[in-house]
């Protein structure tokens, strides 16, 4: 069987982490993978994405728009952005707090991000939103919603690990002092 996935937010969300971190339980659990970022302008809070195949019979990285199985955002607009790499039939997880675009500050736009949320419900066939900022509050550190993003990808069902696997690679790449807050992060659920 195969997954298609995409994973997309803005730059110092943790998409590349997230990304790297599916990929290296993948690895470790004999499952092929390929995966292909696009990092753009991350380090100005620009759009950062991902492209994340699991399962026999890849030939590419990427895939077309129209079949991912997974689309993980962690900011509104960019889920949106990446919305019609979505195949019919898939799941949408979504950070609800937005990060206003550089354009619309410089603007004077406001943007919350609801009309986003809104169009996801009405187009997407499962949108599981996450509060972020809430999930970050009470982890204790704004630094981990890539974890808490990750767990609640775990908790659809979508991918092939279980939370031991997923956490298990995580504490391998994350300094020793970071762990113990990342698997925290990993399992919030709320």
């Amino acid at each position: 069987m195969q997954t298609d996935i995409m994973i997309c937010g803005v730059g110092g969300q943790g998409i590349v982490l997230t990304s790297k971190l599916i990929a290296a339980t993948a690895v470790s659990h004999d499952v092929p993978v390929m995966s292909a970022e696009t990092i753009g302008m991350a380090q100005k809070g620009g759009s950062v994405f991902s492209f994340l195949r699991l399962g026999d019979g890849i030939e590419s990285p990427m895939f077309p728009e129209g079949s991912a199985d997974l689309l993980i955002g962690f900011e509104p607009a960019e889920a949106v952005r990446m919305f019609p790499y979505l195949k019919k039939g898939g799941t949408v997880i979504v950070n609800t707090h937005p990060i206003m675009p550089v354009t619309a500050s410089l603007g004077g736009s406001d943007y919350s991000g609801a009309e986003m949320l809104d169009y996801l419900d009405r187009n997407a066939d499962k949108v599981v939103k996450v509060d972020g900022i809430k999930a970050c509050e009470e982890i204790g550190s704004p630094k981990v919603l890539n974890m808490v993003m990750l767990g609640a990808a775990i908790r659809s069902g979508l991918l092939p690990f279980s939370p031991e696997d997923i956490e298990q690679t995580m504490r391998a790449a994350v300094k020793p002092q970071f762990a113990e807050l990342n698997a925290k992060a990993l399992a919030y659920n709320k």
